[in-house]
């Protein structure tokens, strides 16, 4: 299947190369002089590199063989690689740190994830929007210490550094950002 520049949004999976890609940002530009063309974003569904490319207006491309199953996160082994199960079929698949990247920070037991297959092969997960973490370490909020901006560094229950609010204390669950990364509110 092939989509045109003019179907081209935030969001939408390409192929390139015979590498599944998100859109991450596209831009229509129409110069004055020549035809218009598309400038993108792409972000690496396999190794989470980000590349710029430019098509010409009414170019087609190829819309990736990507399928998505649900799974739950089971455990993290010595080897650093994580195990997830299936939750139709109840098969194991395990996937390496490197493979997660960033998303890695934010995977708790038991939290259920969508796993994306190319061409049959597993290439990395989607996490939810939102998740709930426990706060495992942080420097007491000291009050009137506001010139830094009143936020504090928190390292949470998956390893995770994020920025957080002086009123945030050790033992406390936030809602954190999977696509930011930032602090939401706390539980």
């Amino acid at each position: 299947m092939m989509i045109s520049t003019a179907e081209f949004r935030k969001g939408v999976k390409i192929e390139l190369e015979g590498e599944p890609y998100l859109m991450v940002d596209f831009q229509h530009v129409k110069p004055g002089k020549g035809g218009a063309f598309v400038r993108t974003r792409l972000k690496s569904l396999v190794s989470g590199r980000v590349l710029e490319r430019t098509f010409r207006s009414g170019e087609r491309v190829e819309v990736p063989d990507l399928e998505e199953k649900t799974m739950q996160f089971l455990y993290r082994d010595d080897e650093q690689r994580c195990h997830f199960m299936d939750m139709d079929s109840y098969d194991q698949l395990f996937l390496t740190e490197e493979q997660l990247g960033d998303r890695k920070d934010y995977l708790k037991e038991q939290m259920v994830v969508t796993a994306l297959y190319h061409n049959g092969q597993p290439v990395g997960i989607e996490l939810p929007n939102f998740v709930e973490l426990a706060v495992a370490k942080t420097d007491p909020g000291v009050r009137g210490d506001t010139a830094s901006g009143g936020g504090k560094p928190a390292t949470l229950e998956t390893g995770a550094v994020v920025q957080v609010p002086l009123f945030v204390n050790e033992g406390d669950v936030i809602r954190v950002d999977t696509r930011t990364g930032e602090y939401v509110e706390r539980v």
